[in-house]
């Protein structure tokens, strides 16, 4: 307990009652609490979620331009607009257009979620062990957490038409649902989970856990997604 000197303080009836303290007392406890929250400091703004709604067209999300402009709309609605919101999406080489990767769309980093918790601090990172990207931490722009394996209903596959390093996934026959631009019930996409498990060549991968069955909404609903995918602030 902090003590006065007499000085400075009042006696009644042999107890020491603090009726007049030194005026240096008050400034002091000003400070401190001043110090402690800046200790504390604000909370860094998002730079990344997972879309809490698709477009609902399954895979057609209208190309990379139409995936962008879904996530500033999202972002827009939290109030964290205008920050070059990229989706996390791959395509593939097409009529003469090379592959574009979905790790060269999202900027430097660090992102954090809508907590303020970072998920990575870089582009290698956020491809590495180290990443911080659970079902826990990859929230929605709104802060909620999206449906895993074992919930009902399951969303778990999140299109990305990548490689777990990134970069744009090819194959024989693989046509990335026509660049984000198809929602037939053939052709087929790379999707990761974000809940880090499941089935497939790679289940615990966020990025690239195994290829859609289809492109159409009902093709995604049918093997556990829901057409979402993730967004990076690619201006912070």
């Amino acid at each position: 307990m902090k003590t006065f000197p007499l000085a400075t303080c009042t006696v009644f009836a042999g107890a020491l009652v603090l009726a007049a303290c030194a005026p240096g007392d008050a400034p002091e406890a000003e400070g401190n609490a001043d110090a402690d929250a800046g200790e504390m400091g604000e909370q860094a703004p998002m730079t990344f979620f997972i879309t809490s709604a698709g477009p609902g067209d399954g895979a057609n999300l209208g190309g990379l331009e139409g995936a962008d402009a879904h996530c500033e709309t999202l972002a827009s609605a939290v109030g964290a607009g205008g920050m070059g919101w990229m989706a996390y999406l791959s395509t593939i080489g097409d009529d003469g257009s090379p592959a574009v990767n979905a790790r060269d769309r999202i900027g430097m980093g660090p992102w954090h979620n809508q907590a303020g918790v970072m998920i990575a601090s870089d582009v290698d990172e956020l491809h590495s062990e180290a990443a911080n990207l659970t079902k826990e931490t990859i929230l929605t722009e709104m802060g909620d957490m999206v449906n895993g394996r074992g919930d009902d209903p399951n969303m778990h596959d999140i299109l990305t038409g990548s490689n777990m390093d990134g970069t744009a996934f090819t194959a024989e026959d693989y046509d990335n649902c026509g660049n984000w631009m198809s929602n037939a019930e053939d052709g087929s996409t790379a999707v990761g989970h974000h809940d880090r498990t499941g089935g497939g060549q790679n289940p615990t991968s966020w990025n690239a856990a195994h290829a859609s069955r289809g492109c159409s909404q009902e093709n995604l609903q049918g093997t556990g997604g829901n057409g979402f995918f993730y967004c990076f602030a690619a201006g912070n």
